[in-house]
């Protein structure tokens, strides 16, 4: 709220650098989009919604999956170490989504049940992508 004025904006990457400011999602969205960019598949990329076990909160990480079935990388702001899931045990996934799928994570920390894209919505991703679009314009 200090910085943005909302609680829980998600910035763009333009504004997340622009600022040099943001919070767990705007770390993971601009990580999300670089590696885009730099022509990493969506399929393997998950912005990943889990609680931090330590800290007691929701926090988002960046998940990288080799393949559907390997177990993920994730890189987050909290730990710089880029570290297989399994070996976070600071972390408790609940659900991952990129621009295509989404996800209910499952305790091996993989994809977990694929759910219906057309039937959940996600305002947050949907304003953000917007927002992008504009940023374009």
């Amino acid at each position: 709220i200090d910085h943005w004025g909302k609680k829980d904006y998600w910035a763009t990457p333009e504004e997340f650098i622009g600022t040099q400011r943001g919070d767990c999602e705007d770390f993971v969205i601009a990580k999300y989009f670089s590696l885009r960019k730099l022509g990493v598949p969506d399929s393997k990329l998950y912005l990943t919604y889990v609680k931090a076990l330590d800290k007691n909160i929701a926090h988002m990480v960046l998940s990288y999956f080799d393949t559907p079935s390997s177990i993920p990388l994730v890189l987050d702001n909290y730990n710089p170490r880029i570290l297989r899931a399994n070996k976070r045990k600071d972390l408790l996934p609940v659900y991952s989504f990129n621009a295509n799928s989404l996800f209910l994570s499952n305790a091996s920390a993989g994809l977990g049940k694929s759910l219906p894209t057309d039937k959940i919505k996600n305002s947050k991703w949907q304003k953000l992508l917007a927002d992008l679009k504009k940023e374009k314009q």
